[in-house]
């Protein structure tokens, strides 16, 4: 049976057979990753004029982050947290801890504040493909993705409200509606070109 381990407490966290399981198969190859390389790379090439397709900006990886501060009011918050992660990325995510003591919000040094996994190649284009046509539309009254939420170094961070809009994820099994950060780390030198290369993949974003 897989684990999840603690490496400040040595302790682990047990998994169940289905997410043992799931952890253990291959994540089918994403079409998504053949439209870049067919579709997006040669629109990016004539937008920006490129000289060399080693030029075109790309996704590097896609970090998913979930804080946990009310693990007091409900204790089984990060076990949550990380089966349901599981479930959405089929990758095992790392338990985040609180680097120094914040008074104002009673955190210690060392405490548990949240979970994150961060994605690449395959499980991240698998995971993108989702997102853009499985997900965000199973938002309610969805509209666009907001265009200004770019950092000015090519990457791309917005938040997902609750974890319901994935179809792995059961009502049944939810201790609480619950919602995430994802970042999404692009290799574009400004967040024009990182726009146009999300755009180019699928992501809809609102018009200005």
């Amino acid at each position: 049976m897989a684990k999840i381990k603690d490496k400040k407490t040595k302790s682990a966290l047990k998994l169940d057979k289905k997410l043992t399981k799931l952890l253990e198969e291959k994540v089918p190859p994403s079409p998504l990753k053949d439209k870049y390389e067919g579709e997006v790379k040669k629109r990016m090439m004539e937008k920006f004029n490129y000289k060399n397709v080693m030029e075109v900006p790309k996704v590097v990886k896609i970090s998913l982050n979930r804080g946990v501060g009310d693990i007091a009011q409900y204790p089984k918050a990060m076990e949550k947290t990380i089966q349901e992660f599981i479930l959405i990325t089929h990758q095992k995510p790392t338990i985040t801890r609180a680097k120094r003591s914040i008074a104002s919000f009673k955190i210690r040094k060392g405490a548990v504040i949240g979970c994150r996994v961060t994605l690449r190649r395959n499980n991240m284009y698998a995971f993108m493909d989702k997102l853009i046509n499985v997900a965000l539309p199973r938002i309610r009254d969805f509209r666009g993705l907001s265009p200004n939420s770019f950092d000015g170094r090519g990457n791309y961070t917005f938040g997902i409200k609750e974890q319901l809009i994935f179809t792995e994820i059961d009502y049944d099994m939810i201790d609480k509606v619950r919602g995430f950060d994802v970042t999404i780390t692009t290799t574009a030198k400004t967040d024009e070109e990182a726009k146009a290369l999300l755009t180019f993949i699928g992501f809809p974003f609102k018009e200005r």
